[in-house]
């Protein structure tokens, strides 16, 4: 496009107090080479956004290079289709962090002012991607439990198609054992309605259901899927948009339990899943010869929450024993109830089931480690009560239910100890292998569910546990694979009244997943984003770090080596571009060129001013936000500091570094999201990349006895704001004590 620059200065919220406005205008007009240059008290008003509309209408203005707040507020105020718009943060990261009126202030604001004009001369307009086949808009539901029958509900209700598989030949999942459930509003128990549900989506004209089905193969990605479904021999393709995978869950297997828990000395120690089956098949009775039951101790966390067992909590056991114990009072009126538990975790109005089993007359007992002895068919539990502080013995029980938890079905592809192990990573040999891989592997879960046909492996990348990975509390549903979002019992333990809300929530997301798709634009956390990468193939040497690197599979290579991009898969995160050696790799609006660009764009002092310049590439979703936040608190920093947002740090490439030591810059400082077990990454693993790369960095200065110290990498969360000006000093403090930059010119 032929571009025609226009700089908009805001002089509202302090800055035109604290900066000198004239000389900021001069730099726009003569060296940013603004065809014009306006000031205004508030762009972000009415008046302000008529006066940017007429300049696009009557002055052929197209890009627009907005000096005032932080691009994180007020961007659908500053939102001018066809038009470059790039924002320049002149309020929370300058005036708002800096000393007003200081020189070296004002030297920030230009240097802002020159990056922006950099950025917008190496842009340009994102072209959304449409595919060369069609779009499908159905969802893909595998699963006929709770959370899958909603979905397929609420995607009809929303006026779409759903294709829903089900591996068992009736629907219903783990619910088809209950006739008692405990929901919202939690007073009591009443009857399972699964059935009304079951018979409401079967009828439903736009729901396909098989039953006694599997997915043989997925390929293609959003928008483009296509799933071969096997049913009695025979096949049948579809084309879907997206996928909702609500595969359920299995009972922990009681056979792994410690043996003084009794599971196995006597036929009247069962599960809380065998307490299910046997009051469907025609109520409580004593296991061992079909008698009534008089005394009942219900076991909370059996193998939960252990370490060598199931590590964490299943969230509903307690509420199904709370359930169950009820059940035993509203039918064995004059019968003895117990439960023992360690800690009662009753989320939300639960408590007042809670409640509910007192008012019955359920006894608790608060003991950390009970034991149960069998002998023969008679059974004892002995329990220290740490409210008394002495042991209980409860005796002559005929029956001890046990609540053990839930374990996702994406885990039984492997024995459950081989899960746990291999998530950690705790064999050496695997841990030998990616170090000399030196890219984090993912963990693909081993079922056989979706039968993925990516270069990365068959299922989905997993947590430690067996459960989807995905960004947990950003992105509760979507998984590692774009386009393909868990629900139900398969993302996390839930109950029935939660599966209800995971369905109908994973069904919103796979069909915002499908009308976005259908414009080109990304889903998340991009979403709206209508640019992908594109690569100059004359150059890609088929080093396949790209495709190694992708955190999301949007990359396949064909027998050669060479890439296959599939756009559709694509959140827009760049971690590509970072990983290319050669450069290939670039966004419309975001590319290697842009950044290194805007590097050499700042002004470097000569070394007899004594002011240093420090680069700061920061992860826009945290460590850009904590600095906003830093500055909204009015809390200070070394003012040598320039800032470049980054889509994700994982798509730092090397030669930013180079550039920037090159330039003169005396350090560079990359801001990124915690990463491990507990990561923050928005793209999972982003910021484990830049570190790494960095490394290589830092070690390469070390073996040349050069300033290593002159790179510097932080982990930083988004609550962090209060950490940052002391990161920012200290990091200044070690770049005085190294002293001038010797890489200027190189």
């Amino acid at each position: 496009m032929d571009k025609k620059l226009a700089t908009y200065i805001c002089t509202g919220c302090g800055i035109g107090d604290a900066l000198d406005i004239e000389q900021l205008s001069k730099v726009a007009q003569k060296e940013c080479k603004a065809a014009l240059v306006k000031t205004h008290a508030c762009l972000c008003s009415q008046e302000g956004v008529g006066m940017l509309k007429a300049d696009i209408d009557s002055q052929g203005v197209n890009c627009l290079m907005i000096a005032a707040c932080s691009p994180r507020v007020m961007y659908d105020v500053f939102r001018f289709p066809g038009c470059l718009v790039d924002r320049v943060n002149l309020r929370e990261q300058v005036v708002w962090s800096q000393k007003p009126g200081d020189e070296d202030t004002q030297m920030m604001a230009e240097d802002y002012l020159r990056m922006s004009a950099a950025k917008i001369g190496k842009m340009d307009l994102p072209e959304p991607f449409k595919p060369e086949e069609e779009i499908s808009k159905d969802v893909l539901i595998v699963g006929g439990g709770v959370a899958g029958l909603t979905a397929a509900k609420e995607v009809s209700r929303a006026g779409y198609k759903a294709v829903l598989v089900e591996k068992e030949k009736q629907l219903g999942g783990f619910q088809r054992l209950v006739t008692k459930i405990a929901t919202f509003p939690y007073k009591g128990i009443k009857d399972n309605e699964l059935d009304s549900l079951i018979q409401e989506v079967t009828k439903d004209a736009n729901v396909t259901v098989y039953t006694g089905a599997k997915i043989q193969k997925t390929v293609g990605g959003p928008g483009v899927f296509k799933v071969t479904i096997a049913q009695n021999g025979a096949t049948k393709e579809h084309k879907v948009g997206a996928i909702v995978m609500a595969a359920g869950w299995k009972p922990y297997d009681p056979a792994q339990l410690d043996a003084k828990l009794g599971y196995g000395q006597s036929p009247n120690v069962i599960t809380n899943v065998q307490f299910e089956e046997m009051v469907q098949a025609g109520g409580v009775k004593r296991p061992s010869d079909g008698g009534g039951v008089q005394n009942v101790a219900f076991l909370q966390c059996a193998g939960q929450r252990d370490p060598e067992k199931l590590a964490y909590c299943s969230s509903v056991c307690c509420i199904t024993s709370l359930k169950q114990a009820i059940y035993i009072k509203e039918n064995y009126p004059d019968a003895n109830v117990y439960i023992v538990f360690k800690e009662m975790r009753t989320p939300g109005q639960a408590e007042d089931l809670y409640r509910r089993a007192q008012e019955e007359g359920v006894i608790f007992i608060r003991c950390q480690d009970p034991q149960v002895k069998a002998s023969g068919t008679g059974v004892t539990v002995e329990a220290l009560d740490e409210l008394l502080g002495e042991t209980v013995l409860l005796e002559d029980l005929d029956l001890v239910v046990l609540a053990t938890g839930m374990v996702p079905v994406t885990a039984f592809g492997e024995d459950y100890a081989q899960v746990r192990a291999r998530m950690r990573g705790a064999e050496a040999e695997q841990k030998k292998e990616e170090e000399e891989l030196e890219v984090p592997q993912d963990a693909i879960l081993v079922s056989d569910i979706l039968n993925l046909e990516y270069r990365q492996g068959p299922e989905l990348p997993g947590l430690r546990y067996g459960f989807p990975d995905s960004h947990f509390i950003c992105f509760p549903y979507e998984t590692r694979r774009t386009g393909i979002y868990a629900a139900g019992c398969v993302r996390r333990p839930m109950g029935v009244a939660a599966a209800y809300e995971d369905g109908a929530g994973a069904a919103m997301k796979a069909i915002q997943c499908v009308e976005l798709v259908s414009q080109g634009k990304a889903v998340h956390p991009r979403a709206g984003d209508m640019s992908f990468p594109e690569f100059f193939m004359q150059r890609c040497t088929q080093c396949k770090r790209c495709t190694e690197e992708c955190p999301f599979g949007a990359i396949n290579e064909d027998d050669k080596g060479n890439p296959l991009p599939q756009p559709t898969r694509c959140r827009r995160c760049g971690v590509c571009m970072g990983a290319c050696p050669e450069r290939i790799i670039s966004f419309k609006n975001y590319s290697v060129g842009m950044i290194g660009e805007m590097i050499k764009s700042i002004e470097v002092p000569e070394e007899d001013e004594e002011k240093p310049r420090i680069v700061v590439l920061a992860c826009e979703n945290d460590a850009y936000p904590a600095l906003d936040m830093a500055g909204l608190r009015r809390m200070t920093y070394n003012a040598w500091v320039r800032v470049i947002p980054m889509r994700c740090l994982g798509s730092m490439n090397l030669i930013f570094i180079a550039d920037a030591l090159s330039k003169g810059i005396d350090g560079v400082l990359l801001l990124g999201c915690r990463y491990g077990d507990d990561y923050q990454c928005h793209f999972i693993k982003g910021s484990e990349l830049a570190n790494i790369r960095l490394s290589k960095v830092k070690e390469t200065l070390d073996r040349l006895v050069l300033e290593s110290d002159r790179v510097r990498f932080e982990t930083v969360a988004i609550s962090d704001y209060d950490k940052l000006p002391k990161i920012l000093d200290d990091f200044a403090a070690t770049l005085e004590s190294v002293g001038p930059n010797p890489y200027k010119g190189f």
